[in-house]
């Protein structure tokens, strides 16, 4: 008998369709909102129960825990919590654009604080809930029953309002999520009116009227674009940016002020946030910080050290920390109990639809309801106008059911209507009684035809929806919260920011900072130097270059990365202060490192950029390639165990020469390297030898000499004519004269004898050289002292001041102090 009722079935079969049901059970049953009010289950049954409970926005506030009791009883067994925690977002104004629920008492804040027990607040329904229930009375949305089949409860609700847009939604269901950003509802309401004028209008008409999301917490969204993607097609990512101040003030440091964050950023955590980038050194110039919000509003007070970029710093924050958002839209909704994403019409569509329902059957309900008393009326009218002979039928009846149906026979009426002329008071027999009937049967009428003339004519009823629509717009229209921007037209910082000199140094930790250039004097050659830079133990300064503030710095990487700053957006600090982390300012990886810096005025199209790598890789780009906005591009497709050591601006009519650790030099034309894609390999510009590297590139164009330095402080000034032109890819010639009391070399320049060099050793000093204090001499020697060294120090970078006329006319020489 057992063995009869066992069924064999495959399990994956099973596993599979009882996964299919689980799944659209949480579809629909949980996660997505209907289309046509907006509402998932649990917030629909929420609204239902306040309406059960007569617990509406006139009422007193009731004990949430008793409205929670009514939901989970009667209509969603899902547990109290999550019942609770819907009603409580309901109550929150920054989740919701329209809050549809009036909640008193602690309903959470937007620090992310939970709300108090149900047991302590209360709550009633909001004022525009009520048009979400409108006319619920009146037959205009179907029922079902509940999880036991005791009591019934809406399929949806009437939602006189454009719900599922003004509100938005998120939820995330099996294999799908919805994410429905919050709308104005003026804004909503007159794009409806607009599909109501023109069902052929377009996404572009449309945004005409519904500009844009409008979150609660307000901000900017920065991206339009994005927004036009996301209502054709349903998808897209808004970009949001909390709303920022700068106050400047002579006699303080910059502040920066923020009044609103992006939708649903928790502010304790934002907070939290900025300070953990602040103790990890990855933001620098925040002296102190602290939120002053109260019940008047948002402030966040940022205040910034004496030398911090405000506008840099903003940016920083806005990379690094959710002062800047991306909202992800995703626009899916239940249509008919199906999955859908929609387009921002059809969204308008579908609601209109369900609109044209509810009014018609209100309607239908407002014509029976007003036949049926016009029925009754007809029957009084007829009994009135024989009143003596109803009476004497009446009195001779000997009951009731003889005097109904001897009516219903002698006057031809129904039997509601002879059992209403039997239920008739006698007072209705008064002269004003009768013409009160003979008005209202009248007006009746007048009800009758209208309420049919509606239902015959489509351009009637929507008139109608229309009307009621501005009606509603009128009663709960705001501002609207939310900016949007078009990020192409929006100031530039450079705009806001003085062109001058100034100099870039780089350590070899990753410490970055720009000085005013006259930070540096002059002085004559085997001078002691300054202390140019505070390093940390075992750090020294690796790059240091000199340009303006306006110009455009590529920092190519050791493994061949290309990113991109502007002069302003380095951080400005004293001669002996460390600088900011250069992660701060570049997204570099772990193990990446800057090997050079090129700072550009204007990326012209005759213009190349020439690499070389350790190994004597040499390669051509034309400028034009990095002439875009983003930035972490590759710059130079590097072999095993090679890096990339110097980078330089070229053009065809000149020479390059390059020199090598072991004191070798090789010069040849520019025109002999082939102008390939940004992301080539490159072909060999040296024969090297097993231990010998290349430190740096030179162009004829730059100068009449080649220097180079030793990491002994021994430097030599030798003419380029001395360098005879090879073809690419020679063993070269020699450079200097080298020995254990000059060290190997660590870099070299060309140059000319108006110009001056910065020479960095690894304890951080910086001395200001002129070239003509440094002799011109042949390539097979040694050179002489340039820099008197402290034991144990070594030189470790050189760097050549050299402006364009437009920079500067005269580098004014600063004299010794």
């Amino acid at each position: 008998m057992l063995k009869e009722n066992i069924k064999q079935v495959a399990i994956d079969d099973e596993m599979k369709d009882a996964y299919l049901d689980y799944a659209m059970s949480v579809i629909v049953g949980r996660a997505l909102p209907d289309v046509r009010d907006g509402l998932k289950p649990v917030h629909r049954r929420i609204l239902y129960a306040l309406k059960d409970l007569n617990i509406t926005s006139r009422s007193s506030h009731k004990k949430s825990a008793r409205i929670v009791g009514e939901v989970l009883g009667k209509y969603h067994p899902h547990g109290d919590t999550s019942v609770y925690d819907a009603m409580v977002r309901m109550a929150q104004d920054f989740s919701y654009r329209y809050p549809l629920v009036d909640g008193h008492g602690n309903f959470g804040s937007v620090d992310g604080d939970s709300a108090a027990a149900m047991r302590y607040t209360e709550a009633r329904m909001a004022k525009i809930s009520e048009e979400l229930l409108k006319d619920i009375d009146k037959e205009t949305v179907n029922f079902k029953g509940n999880f036991d089949d005791t009591l019934e409860e809406p399929e949806v609700l009437p939602a006189r309002i454009p719900n599922l847009l003004i509100n938005g939604s998120s939820g995330i269901a099996v294999g799908m999520a919805t994410s429905i950003p919050p709308h104005n509802l003026e804004e909503v309401i007159d794009g409806v009116i607009k599909l109501i004028d023109n069902s052929n209008i377009d996404i572009t008409e449309l945004m005409e009227s519904i500009k844009g999301p409008d979150f609660p917490t307000g901000g900017s969204i920065m991206n339009r674009d994005e927004i036009i993607k996301a209502y054709r097609t349903g998808r897209g990512k808004v970009r949001v940016r909390a709303k920022t101040r700068i106050i400047n003030q002579e006699s303080s440091s910059p502040t920066i002020i923020v009044d609103e964050l992006p939708y649903q950023v928790n502010k304790a955590k934002l907070i939290t946030k900025i300070a953990d980038l602040v103790k990890d050194d990855r933001i620098d110039g925040i002296r102190d910080l602290r939120d002053e919000s109260d019940r008047d509003g948002m402030r966040i007070v940022i205040e910034l050290k004496n030398n911090a970029n405000p506008d840099v710093l903003l940016n920083q924050l806005f990379k690094h920390t959710q002062l800047q958002d991306t909202f992800s839209v995703i626009m899916l909704a239940l249509v008919d109990n199906q999955p859908k994403v929609l387009s921002l019409k059809e969204m308008l569509h579908h609601y209109l639809q369900h609109q044209k329902e509810v009014v018609r059957r209100r309607t239908i309900y407002d014509l029976n309801k007003a036949e049926d008393r016009a029925h009754i009326l007809a029957g009084f009218r007829i009994a009135l106008k024989d009143i003596d002979e109803v009476v004497e039928l009446i009195k001779k009846a000997p009951d009731t059911d003889t005097a109904s149906q001897q009516l219903q026979d002698k006057f031809s009426l129904s039997e509601r209507q002879s059992q209403a002329i039997l239920s008739m008071q006698l007072k209705r027999l008064t002269g004003l009684e009768r013409d009160k009937i003979e008005a209202e049967y009248s007006e009746l009428q007048e009800t009758i035809a209208y309420l049919r003339s509606i239902l015959a004519n489509e351009e009637k009823l929507v008139k109608l929806i229309r009307d009621e629509l501005l009606e509603i717009k009128e009663t709960y229209k705001d501002e609207r919260r939310t900016e949007i921007l078009n990020q192409d037209v929006s100031l530039e910082i450079e705009d806001l920011i003085e062109e001058e000199n100034i100099v870039v140094a780089l350590t070899n930790f990753g410490y970055i900072k720009r000085m005013p250039l006259d930070t540096y004097r002059s002085q004559r050659r085997g001078g002691k130097g300054i202390i140019g830079i505070s390093t940390r133990e075992d750090d020294f300064v690796a790059n240091i270059f000199t340009a303006t503030t306006h110009r455009t710095f590529l920092f190519f990487t050791n493994n061949g990365q290309v990113y991109r700053l502007k002069g302003y957006q380095i951080p400005e600090a004293g001669r002996q202060a460390r600088g900011t982390a250069i992660i701060n300012l570049l997204d570099l990886d772990e193990e990446e490192k800057i090997n050079a810096i090129i700072p550009v005025k204007e990326f012209d199209e005759d213009r190349y950029l020439v690499k070389v790598t350790k190994q004597g890789i040499i390669k051509k780009t034309s400028l034009t390639e990095y002439d875009t906005n983003y930035t972490g591009l590759q710059g130079i497709h590097l072999r095993d165990n090679d890096e990339l050591v110097d980078v330089k601006f070229a053009y065809n009519d000149e020479d390059i020469i390059i020199t090598s650790r072991n004191g070798k030099s090789i010069r040849f034309p520019v025109d002999e390297i082939r102008d390939t894609a940004r992301n080539s390999i490159g072909v060999k510009a040296i024969d090297l030898d097993e231990d010998d590297e290349v430190i740096g590139i030179g162009l004829s164009n730059e100068g009449e000499d080649l220097f180079v330095i030793s990491e002994n402080g021994y430097g030599k000034r030798t003419a380029l004519e001395e360098f005879r032109p090879q073809h690419r890819g020679g063993k070269g010639v020699i450079t200097a004269k080298l020995s254990d009391k000059v060290g190997k070399l660590v870099q070299s320049k060309v140059v000319n004898s108006e110009q001056e060099l910065l020479i960095i050793t690894q304890d951080g000093i910086m001395i200001r050289v002129e070239i003509d204090d440094i002799s011109c001499i042949s390539r097979n020697t040694q050179g002489v002292k340039v820099i008197s060294l402290n034991d144990g120090d070594s030189v470790v970078s050189l760097a050549k001041i050299d402006f364009d006329d437009e920079d500067e006319e005269n580098l004014e020489e600063i004299e010794e102090e």
